[in-house]
Formats: C-alpha cells, sequence, structure tokens
C-alpha cells in the first residue's frame, strides 16, 4: 500500500511539472505574432516583407533631397584661363626687370620721359572702373538688369577712357621724344608690357559689349546672363590688379 501511495504521488507531481513548463495562450497568440514565418495562424511573413519594403520606399520617396552644390564650370575655366594670363605677364615682368639690370644708364634717362601725373589719373579712373564693375555683378546677382546695364555702361566709359589716356600717352612719347618699340631696351620693355596690358583692357571692353547686347537681346534676365556678368567680372578685376603693378613698378620705381 505504501508503495503504491508513493507511485501515486511521484505520478502527481510529473504531471503537474510537465504542466507548468506549458506556455500560456498569451505568450502563444505573441508568438504568432511575432514569428509569423512559421506557419502559424497570423501574418504571413511574405506579407510582412511586402510591406516592410512599401515602407521603405515611401520613406525613401518622402525625403527631401538635397541639391548638389557643384562648382559653375565656367567660373572655374576662367579662373584656370586667368591663372595662365598671370604667368604671361609675369614674363613679361621678369623681362623688364632682366633689361633694367643689364641697361642701368638708359633706364634712368628714360623713365624721366613718364608724364607720372597723367598715368596716376589713368590709373585711378581704371581702378574705380573696378567697383563700378562690382556693382554691375551685385546687380546682376539680384536679377536686376536695369541696374546691371547702368554700372556696366559707366565700367565699359571708364575703360575705354583709360584706353584713350595710354593711347595719348603713346602718342606724346613718340612725337615729342622719339621714343619707340625698336629706339632702346627702355622702349621695347615699356611699350610691350603696358601694350600688352591695353589689348587686355580692350578684349574686356568688348566683353562688356556682349554682356550689355544679350541684356537687349533677350526678353528675360537669365541665370546664364549673371554667369557671364560674374564671369566677365572676374577678368576686369584681373586688369586691373595687374595694372596696379605695372603702374608700381614702371612710374614709380622706375
Amino acid at each position: 500500500m505504501v508503495r503504491r501511495a508513493i507511485s501515486a504521488y511521484e505520478t502527481r507531481a510529473a504531471k503537474k511539472q510537465r504542466n507548468s513548463k506549458k506556455i500560456p495562450p498569451y505568450q502563444v497568440n505573441a508568438t504568432r505574432r511575432s514569428y509569423p514565418e512559421r506557419g502559424v495562424q497570423g501574418v504571413s511573413g511574405s506579407d510582412t516583407c511586402q510591406n516592410a519594403a512599401v515602407a521603405t520606399t515611401t520613406a525613401q520617396e518622402v525625403r527631401p533631397s538635397v541639391p548638389a552644390n557643384r562648382p559653375n564650370m565656367v567660373a572655374i575655366g576662367t579662373i584656370i584661363w586667368l591663372a595662365s594670363e598671370l604667368m604671361f605677364f609675369a614674363a613679361l615682368f621678369a623681362m623688364y626687370f632682366t633689361l633694367r639690370s643689364v641697361n642701368a644708364e638708359v633706364w634712368t634717362d628714360q623713365a624721366a620721359l613718364l608724364n607720372v601725373p597723367f598715368a596716376a589719373v589713368n590709373t585711378t579712373i581704371l581702378v574705380l572702373s573696378s567697383v563700378t564693375c562690382q556693382l554691375g555683378v551685385f546687380a546682376a546677382e539680384r536679377g536686376d538688369r536695369a541696374k546691371l546695364r547702368m554700372w556696366f555702361m559707366i565700367t565699359f566709359v571708364m575703360g575705354s577712357i583709360f584706353v584713350s589716356g595710354q593711347i595719348i600717352e603713346y602718342t606724346e612719347l613718340i612725337t615729342d621724344y622719339g621714343l619707340t618699340l625698336s629706339s632702346s631696351p627702355y622702349g621695347s620693355a615699356f611699350y610691350l608690357t603696358t601694350g600688352f596690358h591695353a589689348l587686355h583692357v580692350t578684349g574686356g571692353l568688348v566683353a562688356f559689349l556682349f554682356v550689355l547686347a544679350r541684356t537687349y537681346v533677350t526678353k528675360r534676365f537669365t541665370h546664364e546672363q549673371a554667369t557671364t556678368a560674374i564671369v566677365v567680372s572676374y577678368y576686369w578685376h584681373f586688369v586691373d590688379v595687374v595694372w596696379i603693378f605695372l603702374f608700381a613698378i614702371i612710374y614709380i620705381l622706375q
């Protein structure tokens, strides 16, 4: 009898232990929702993957696109070209200093022929034209076509006055003093350096006319026209800075 009682007790204890290991119903439902791909009742695994793909695609479509800030190729090309022009004028400066070092007496005599006050006024006009040119650029950036025309016309007039002043100076040196391109090493250095700069200024005046003509031909002011105005200003500031160095070396230092 005792053995039967003990056996019955052990059987009941084993059943209780098995029952304690069973998963409660709420956990079964949670498992079905969490792992639909195992085949339990609920949402299938393929549906979940499709919903996730749709949600990802929607998020990508709603995400705002950030424009790429790429530099303007026209401006970069202009800067590279101006760098090559800088090397060209550096060669002219090297020629000037080389001739000056081996012809010191000629430099002392013929540098005194220059009209420094007249050249200083001419230089001031050219430097101020850089200011009016930049004001025109500011107007172009605002889309103000009328102000762009006004400032660029003023710049064109001031540049024309500068070139005219150089022609007057050349005429005076040739007719009154006989200083020509082939008369002496100083004449060669003077006319080559200042003459090439005058050609660059003339090219800038042509560029201003091109920009102004485009503002009259087209019906509305476009971004391309503003970019053209900015690029022309780069060139004009470049020739102004080069002339400042030329004026300091040729007319001041002599």
